[in-house]
């Protein structure tokens, strides 16, 4: 075995879940109560409580901010209970990915996270990214963030040995996108729009079941890390692209070593190495299922759980005692 898979092992595959699952639970609270603010809160909350719980020396290298903008869970910030004695470990997290759809008790909230040696993910500031991303089974190179949509799917298309029409693409409901849902429109392939949560719609397209293709569009570079890692588990493809509205962006893209700034990013420059991805369902939806509340005062949780170097993806009901 390995120096760096032992390094991984350190902290164990299901210890993620726990931290995931801690966030999810905090934030279930908050479901349908209108309160972006305070369920994420109590998601960051109880997120930052079970990380510090583990044997690691782990740095949030994507979280819920700028250290002048977050309270807690800030990029740079320290988590884990053995600074300079535990494996070194890189940590990005999202303790509540779909807060707005939390608040109105929409589908496919989760709490997510990632974990990956120093060094390994990608220290993304807090800007949009163009993605595009297909699931596992396709030729290197598929998908190209130079070619258009329409070329995109055909491409797709072709390789699937289907046409346009029975391709689906996954893209958030955001004005920003108008232009190039009318270019797929006019193409004729479905397109599943989502009202929030770019990592799991990104993840979607690996899974079978969901029959989405692709993955188009730009949301959150952050997600986009997390997006990648798990990719790096179960296959696919991915492209990335960071998007800058003026030059304080710019700006804080240098600052966190970026120099390239049009540079279109590959899966494994995103997540390197040995990557583990975990996400608890919040609300129900097309990956998981939410949390649920049984009569005997129970709490039940589903969560998936990734592994880059084995390939292997968990699926984990659990059931909590209240309190």
């Amino acid at each position: 075995m390995t120096q760096h898979s032992q390094t991984m092992d350190r902290v164990l595959v299901l210890e993620m879940v726990r931290v995931t699952e801690a966030a999810a639970m905090a934030a279930a609270n908050m479901i349908g109560r209108g309160d972006e603010k305070a369920a994420d809160a109590a998601a960051v909350e109880a997120m930052r409580a079970a990380l510090n719980e583990l044997y690691m020396d782990g740095t949030v290298v994507i979280g819920e901010g700028e250290r002048d903008e977050a309270p807690m869970l800030f990029i740079g910030e320290k988590v884990g209970n053995a600074p300079g004695k535990g494996p070194k470990i890189d940590i990005a997290l999202d303790p509540l990915e779909g807060t707005t759809i939390t608040a109105k008790a929409g589908p496919n909230a989760m709490a997510v996270l990632a974990v990956a040696e120093e060094g390994n993910l990608l220290n993304a500031p807090d800007v949009y990214m163009e993605k595009l991303a297909v699931g596992p089974g396709y030729s290197p190179g598929i998908i190209d963030l130079a070619k258009s949509p329409t070329e995109n799917v055909l491409a797709v298309a072709k390789e699937k040995g289907v046409p346009p029409e029975e391709i689906i693409v996954c893209v958030l409901d955001r004005p920003r996108h108008e232009k190039m849902i009318a270019e797929l429109r006019t193409l004729g392939c479905g397109i599943m729009l989502i009202p929030d949560g770019d990592v799991a719609g990104v993840i979607a397209t690996t899974d079978p079941d969901t029959t989405i293709d692709l993955y188009m569009g730009s949301g959150g570079a952050p997600e986009g890390v997390l997006a990648a890692a798990a990719l790096r588990c179960v296959g696919g493809q991915f492209k990335g692209r960071l998007l800058f509205r003026n030059d304080d962006e710019r700006l804080r893209a240098r600052k966190w070593g970026i120099e390239d700034l049009d540079k279109i990013y590959d899966l494994e420059e995103l997540a390197k190495g040995d990557c583990i991805f975990a996400a608890t369902g919040v609300t129900s939806g097309s990956l998981l299922e939410g949390v649920k509340r049984t009569r005997d005062g129970k709490i039940t949780t589903e969560s998936v759980v990734m592994r880059a170097s084995s390939g292997t993806v968990r699926w984990v009901k659990s059931e909590h005692r209240r309190g």
